[in-house]
């Protein structure tokens, strides 16, 4: 489910701006300390996007460090944007003479468009089905609360088993503004894979499974529950719940998310191409294309 929005519609291309940007944008080199060409750069941008989403004195705006982009005639800015308390960011295109301003993809035609996505995304560590050396890789940042990564469960249920080449990672990514309990089923989930990488799969699906019947009053019996019929120690699980490598690891996978662009769940990754919302006759297309261009 996605985010709360902030209350501008000419703040939501920030967010598509963002993804756009983290999954096109090379290894950047950070200008940490802008000459004063480039501090004249970044306020004459700001005075044009104020213009451009009618952004008023009231909201605040932040843009820099000045990032380098692929082209060599642009810099990539980083832009945060703030209305009454609430913070959205993203970025966008600016030419080096300050001339020309876009928002969107760029990638270079001779480079991997999805290299640097795949280079973000660490594979190990987490839950995964399928083998290792797999041609396809599946990565999905969800959300045990997430009403659509329910849905997308029901998807994956019939066709990861259908696909035994493909490799399937799952990454924690619980929005805590809009689903209370999200993050303690991540941790619980964390901790069932700690304790046995078999075991997480059974534990994540009755988690799933059970969505309508977990609430924040009742999700830590509901995990142990969940932990005891898949055969866990139980009073492991309990003090694995309180831990901190749990909470680390849940963290760290919403940070990498983060970094890539995830903004919504479920977000998947085929071999670094991102699907929002998974949207399963997408999947399904760039699975059939990576599998054949792989095939040799």
């Amino acid at each position: 489910m996605r985010r709360p929005a902030l209350l501008l519609l000419a703040i939501a291309f920030l967010v598509s701006a963002r993804f756009s940007a983290a999954q096109s944008a090379p290894a950047a080199s950070v200008h940490t300390a802008a000459t004063p060409e480039q501090a004249a750069l970044l306020k004459s941008t700001e005075a044009f996007l104020r213009v451009l989403f009618a952004w008023g004195p009231e909201i605040k705006v932040e843009l820099g460090p000045l990032q380098s982009a692929t082209s060599p005639d642009f810099y990539l800015v980083p832009i945060r944007v703030t209305v009454n308390g609430q913070v959205d960011s993203g970025s966008v295109y600016v030419s080096k003479d300050g001339k020309t301003v876009f928002r969107g993809d760029m990638f270079s035609t001779s480079a991997d468009p999805y290299a640097d996505t795949r280079a973000k995304i660490h594979l190990q560590g987490n839950p995964s089905r399928g083998p290792a050396d797999a041609k396809v890789v599946i990565v999905e940042y969800s959300d045990f609360e997430c009403p659509h990564c329910r849905q997308l469960y029901e998807f994956w249920k019939t066709f990861v088993p259908a696909h035994p080449q493909i490799r399937f990672v799952f990454k924690d990514f619980p929005i805590t503004q809009i689903h209370p309990w999200a993050e303690t089923a991540a941790i619980g989930a964390r901790c069932a894979y700690m304790q046995s990488p078999a075991a997480f799969w059974k534990v994540h699906d009755d988690i799933f499974e059970n969505q309508d019947l977990i609430s924040p009053e009742n999700v830590w019996d509901k995990l142990v529950g969940f932990a005891s019929d898949a055969g866990l120690d139980t009073a492991a699980f309990k003090t694995c719940l309180a831990s901190s490598e749990a909470q680390k690891a849940v963290d760290d996978n919403r940070n990498e998310g983060i970094a890539v662009g995830v903004e919504s769940t479920p977000t998947v990754y085929v071999n670094g191409r991102p699907v929002l919302g998974g949207d399963p006759a997408l999947l399904e297309q760039f699975i059939k294309f990576e599998s054949a261009a792989h095939k040799n």
